[in-house]
């Protein structure tokens, strides 16, 4: 169709190069009927030739209109999966701050209880010391007495 259209676009070229021109002037004279059969060819494969070249930009403006959409689709995509890492990134910085100050709880919470329980130990301990010295005393009198009654009986 193309090539229709432009050998007609060539026969008029030569057929205005073969004409006859008239003296002191840029004119020339040609048969009007073969430039009306040419232009008729012409006007018969155009129609074909501009519903193809229609076409063809219809195909490519929704081809790109295709692609457009992809486009704002893998965007769109990708804005979302941006916002769900910041979240994600968010609610991990959470947890490990929440962990973190479980652990700092319970380290307290463990030094007091251990604190609290060496003071329990220190002061059963104490009882006991307290009661071994008394019991010390007390044995050592009875031994006193022992040894004293034991040392009367001997004088005697």
């Amino acid at each position: 169709m193309l090539l229709d259209i432009t050998s007609a676009i060539d026969k008029l070229e030569d057929l205005i190069a073969e004409g006859k021109k008239v003296p002191l002037t840029q004119s020339v004279v040609v048969n009007e009927q073969k430039v009306y059969e040419i232009v008729d060819q012409i006007r018969a494969n155009y129609p074909d030739e501009l519903k193809h070249a229609r076409w063809i930009v219809k195909e490519k403006e929704e081809l790109l209109k295709q692609a457009e959409d992809e486009a704002a689709k893998i965007v769109s995509e990708a804005k979302e999966q941006a916002e769900q890492l910041a979240q994600d990134a968010e609610i991990v910085k959470l947890a490990e701050s929440k962990a973190q100050k479980i652990l700092d709880e319970a380290k307290a919470e463990e030094r007091k209880i251990r604190l609290s329980a060496e003071d329990y130990a220190d002061e059963l301990l104490a009882n006991v010391e307290a009661g071994l010295g008394k019991l010390l005393t007390a044995v050592q009198r009875n031994r006193d007495r022992l040894q004293g009654k034991s040392s009367e009986s001997r004088v005697r």
